[in-house]
């Protein structure tokens, strides 16, 4: 059986993120044949086209670019800055799709869930985000949505997710995404 390799990239980078302990719970829920490992984007320098075009650019885009490459899917967790996606979320993903033509991105099955506190739960920030995921390439995951709303209410005072409705919502949209991925990437030839 072939072990598949998920990066999640987290849309926030404050210490406490409630993003990050989202993607907290899916990294303890494996139980499958998906690998999950967060993928730092906080090191990366904001995107400068000079950087690739003169054939230097920093030494984190190397790494990241490396990882995105050696990922079988990716999972978008992510906050809502002023109703659209935080700049570092688009700022990885800039940085993945360049230098023009060497889009690591490219055909990759993707599943995207957003958070806020507010009741709208970041749709905002999900729906920008699926924008830019669609012209590098991702192939995003339709159904079903992920808008956690009012996410304080699903953490425990631990920071760990605690809310049975949202432990069951969270796994029952792992394994959706798990078997949109298995599909995508069958179809692909990939495996």
């Amino acid at each position: 059986m072939s072990i598949y390799h998920v990066g999640i990239l987290v849309g926030s980078l404050r210490k406490e993120s409630y993003n990050k302990k989202i993607a907290q719970f899916i990294l303890e829920q494996e139980e499958s044949q998906f690998s999950y490992r967060i993928i730092d984007i906080g090191e990366l320098p904001l995107y400068n086209q000079d950087f690739d075009d003169e054939g230097n650019p920093p030494a984190s885009y190397n790494r990241f670019r490396q990882d995105v490459a050696s990922l079988d899917a990716v999972l978008f967790i992510t906050a809502e800055y002023n109703r659209s996606v935080p700049a570092v979320l688009k700022n990885a993903i800039d940085v993945g799709s360049r230098p023009y033509g060497k889009n690591k991105w490219d055909g990759k099955p993707a599943a995207v869930i957003s958070s806020s506190v507010g009741a709208y739960g970041g749709f905002g920030a999900n729906h920008h985000l699926r924008q830019s995921l669609v012209f590098v390439d991702l192939l995003t995951m339709q159904q079903p949505e992920a808008y956690l709303g009012e996410i304080t209410t699903c953490l425990g005072t631990d920071g760990k997710v605690e809310s049975q409705k949202t432990k069951d919502f969270l796994r029952s949209f792992k394994n959706a995404f798990e078997q949109w991925a298995e599909r995508i990437i069958h179809t692909n030839g990939q495996d």
